[in-house]
């Protein structure tokens, strides 16, 4: 009896230190058990864990005969998944240091910018949190590159903030030109598989659900790139230098994160 309290009480608390670094759980998913899990196993310890699946493969045998078959990605799709959550979510990141990093100095010169640089952070701020949650449901490895990206991300937005407004804008401007391309890319392909399902008469609410959730994000994406233009981005100096430097960065970034 004694050494079951021991057990109990030694795998509660190890629950307790693991639910403290549940923010990070997105960067190694399969490591961190949850301690709701933990629990779970504890509070049904005096129950044979055989005994609940045999009662529910007996109790509804029918059910289960009518499930759907849904066939498992091809190692093609599988490598195309991967590769895109792991640049999404990379890029949202850079997303997000960059609004941080630019909006002091951005409302200290021009306070009455302080609502559209707050919206635009909130929303990368959420885009970054969704794809923090797919990358952890798919089991997706984050780049290795993430240390490197934040302080280029980091970087960027303060120097060009330092520029001025318009180069901040332009910044913005550059950023959602190659972000909203590379979102339209990913929705075509998905569109292709979601086409491709429903000629075998078969279909995938995860699939429209993240077809959804891609073209929400690139829209709002693109709502950014419409302010910065409003918000004289083309008066930047030097313009074309500017943008096509960090246009080819993105470009870069996002070649590396798809394989690294």
């Amino acid at each position: 009896m004694s050494l079951t309290l021991f057990s109990t009480t030694k795998a509660l608390r190890s629950a307790s230190r693991h639910s403290q670094f549940a923010l990070f759980d997105f960067l190694a998913p399969s490591i961190v058990t949850s301690s709701q899990t933990i629990r779970a196993s504890l509070f049904h310890s005096t129950t044979s864990p055989i005994e609940p699946l045999q009662n529910a493969q007996t109790s509804h045998p029918q059910s289960l005969q009518n499930e759907p078959s849904r066939k498992p990605l091809t190692q093609s799709q599988r490598d195309f998944l991967d590769s895109a959550l792991r640049v999404n979510q990379a890029g949202e990141l850079a997303a997000v240091l960059i609004y941080a990093s630019q909006t002091p100095l951005v409302i200290r010169s021009h306070p009455h910018l302080r609502p559209l640089m707050q919206h635009m952070y909130d929303q990368e701020a959420g885009h970054f949190s969704t794809f923090n949650q797919l990358i952890a449901k798919h089991r997706v490895r984050p780049t290795l590159m993430y240390p490197v990206w934040k302080a280029a991300a980091t970087a960027l937005g303060w120097g060009t903030a330092l520029m001025g407004r318009e180069a901040a804008m332009a910044c913005t401007e550059a950023v959602e030109t190659e972000i909203g391309g590379h979102y339209n890319e990913q929705v075509r392909v998905l569109l292709d598989w979601a086409e491709k399902l429903e000629g075998r008469g078969e279909g995938s609410e995860e699939l429209d659900g993240l077809l959804k959730e891609l073209r929400r994000i690139r829209d709002e994406e693109l709502e950014h790139l419409d302010h910065a233009v409003q918000n004289d981005a083309k008066s930047a100096e030097p313009y074309e230098l500017l943008t096509n430097v960090i246009r080819g960065g993105c470009r870069t970034a996002i070649w590396i994160s798809e394989k690294v």
